[in-house]
């Protein structure tokens, strides 16, 4: 969930090191610092809070080797002491992940006198690395003895008193090594150096190197030299840019239409790598999050469409739950970092009975190696935390598995118009977006303590992920219910002025859900609907109106006014809109 960032080779400002580390704030962090070389001597500064206060005890000096971090707490409070890096004699580290064993080796290592500064078990890693150092006195050896030590997830970046070297270890944990002309760069994701290099290495499991300015070499847990290969990142460096945007969020969402566009065209450019999803008896979607919310209408839309029976699965539980999974069940996993910790651990899970097929935005993440199989969406780098166009791309390749499964089936009635509102639904995506509804309603609704999201079969997930994207940027309490279920407790918590959001894309439920709607509304709830169908403005004040489309196609459009509506929501709250407090964008740890 934090962020690494290292350098080794020629002088480098220690500001544009920072700089870098400065792109990975998306990620989630509560505190921030840099280990660097200055004149032989390695310096350590670490300051809680944002990079800013980091920055400001930095002169602009120039450093042959530096790793740096932003942590977000998981041992230890958040502050100054607890922040990374972590010097123990010889080693200091900077480290992604969570060494599960910490406490078993933090007392064997105090039996031996060490004494500990801080709560974290990253300095615990560093204690039993410079342990293991002095008893071999061979850091790569200590690399390797650490690997079969410790247990649990991490990303470590080692800086050895002395040795003017970078090393790194990587399990469970992302971390990639970039390539310049006159050295290199390490990082927990591609972003954070792209506006160095876009060339770059992705470390395997066990996998362990030794980086010297002029040279890489990488090692397996055998200790057996092992081939890289060099990839280019697809991205350009403009997507990590506001531009003029207020908000990364606002600007991801106005980059939707091109998203929708680009994920459409592609699949069908390419219509041969979609997975014949008819083939499988059962099908089983894991995520978390969001995405989680993306594989319930996903559920929809497959049993809807191409009777198979599909269940959804929180990949936090799946793990921990009995397996059902059998030869003829698919098991997709749906993941926008493709670093999602519990999601990855589900997929391997799956992999020993059934195949899997992974639904990423980050090529070659680890979800993605571990898949039998992956489709990428193409939303291009998503910097706000609470994700808004890799959730539309996600619906869009869900979409595209029930076409190409229709289309198997030989059951994809009326094919022309299907096309024909794709191709239309970039534009409608637009005009949804340039409405200026939302700005009204958050006015009469940012005050509020409570919220209700409701609707009917797959308005109901809609509302799911509704109510999670208003209470992630707004801090609003804001909950989501299958409408049918609000006489049954639900309803008692309706006051005078709580606003209920209705949601209704089908004719056939439209009686049921405004019935529900209407009980709401006689106990003073401050109604706001946003339908495809046709519902008089007479009766209620505040109705976005959405173009009715295909019903594979509708979904896409059904989300977007509440992104808006919980960005506008948020901005009158004067919330930190691109990095809501207590979260983060990749969630690599369980």
């Amino acid at each position: 969930m934090c962020g690494i960032v290292g350098y080794i080779g020629k002088k480098e400002k220690i500001t544009k090191i920072i700089s870098c580390l400065e792109n990975l704030e998306y990620r989630g962090y509560d505190s921030s610092g840099i280990a660097y070389l200055d004149d032989g001597k390695i310096n350590i500064i670490k300051k809680t809070g944002r990079i800013k206060n980091l920055k400001d005890f930095i002169s602009d000096t120039e450093t042959s080797l530096a790793i740096t971090h932003t942590r977000w707490a998981t041992h230890g409070q958040a502050n100054d002491i607890n922040a990374h890096p972590h010097s123990v004699g010889k080693i200091t580290i900077v480290h992604n992940g969570i060494i599960e064993n910490y406490q078993e080796l933090k007392n064997k290592l105090q039996e031996l006198g060490i004494i500990f500064k801080t709560e974290t078990d990253t300095e615990v890693a560093a204690a039993l690395l410079n342990k293991l150092y002095n008893d071999k006195n061979d850091i790569l050896k200590a690399i390797l003895a650490f690997e079969k030590i410790a247990r649990g997830s991490y990303a470590i970046a080692i800086i050895v008193e002395g040795n003017n070297n970078l090393y790194v270890v990587k399990k469970d944990s992302p971390l990639i090594i970039g390539l310049k002309n006159d050295g290199y760069y390490i990082a927990s994701d591609v972003p954070a150096i792209l506006k160095e290099t876009n060339r770059y290495i992705t470390l395997e499991d066990y996998e362990f190197a030794e980086i010297k300015e002029e040279k890489l070499t990488i090692y397996n847990n055998k200790m057996e030299i092992v081939n890289y290969e060099v990839k280019a990142f697809e991205s350009g460096v403009e997507q990590i840019d506001k531009g003029n945007y207020e908000h990364f969020m606002l600007k991801e969402i106005n980059e939707e239409d091109t998203v929708i566009k680009n994920t459409f065209n592609y699949y069908f450019e390419h219509f041969d790598e979609i997975i014949d999803i008819t083939k499988y008896k059962n099908i089983e979607i894991i995520a978390c999050g969001s995405a989680y919310n993306v594989g319930l209408i996903g559920k929809n839309l497959i049993e809807e469409n191409l009777d198979i029976k599909t269940d959804v699965y929180l990949a936090s539980e799946y793990r921990y739950q009995k397996q059902f999974t059998e030869k003829e069940t698919l098991v997709i996993a749906i993941s926008q970092s493709g670093e999602t910790a519990d999601t990855l651990a589900a997929i391997k899970i799956a992999n020993k009975k059934a195949t899997t097929l992974s639904i990423v935005n980050v090529i070659d993440s680890s979800i993605a190696r571990e898949s039998k199989q992956v489709l990428y969406t193409k939303a291009g780098i998503e910097i706000a935390v609470a994700t808004t166009k890799a959730y539309i791309s996600q619906l869009v390749v869900l979409t595209m598995l029930v076409i190409k499964g229709l289309k198997v089936k030989e059951q994809l009635n009326d094919e022309k118009s299907l096309l024909s509102e794709i191709e239309n639904l970039p534009k409608l995506v637009r005009n949804l977006i340039e409405k200026d509804d939302y700005k009204k309603i958050a006015e009469k609704i940012y005050k509020s303590n409570d919220m209700y999201f409701i609707g009917r079969g797959i308005d109901a997930s809609i509302a799911r992920e509704a109510s999670l994207k208003m209470k992630e940027v707004s801090y609003v309490h804001s909950e989501y219910y299958a409408a049918g279920e609000l006489k049954h407790g639900t309803i008692s918590l309706i006051e005078e002025k709580t606003p209920v959001i209705g949601i209704i894309s089908d004719i056939n439920i439209l009686p049921k859900t405004m019935s529900n709607i209407k009980e709401t509304a006689s106990r003073g709830a401050n109604i706001i609907i946003v339908t495809s169908e046709d519902i008089s403005k007479e009766n209620y004040k505040y109705v976005i109106n959405i173009s009715k489309v295909n019903k594979l196609l509708q979904p896409i459009l059904l989300v977007i006014p509440f992104q808006l509506l919980a960005y506008e929501t948020a901005k009158l709250r004067g919330c930190s809109i691109d990095k809501p407090r207590n979260l983060a964008k990749s969630v690599t740890v369980e």
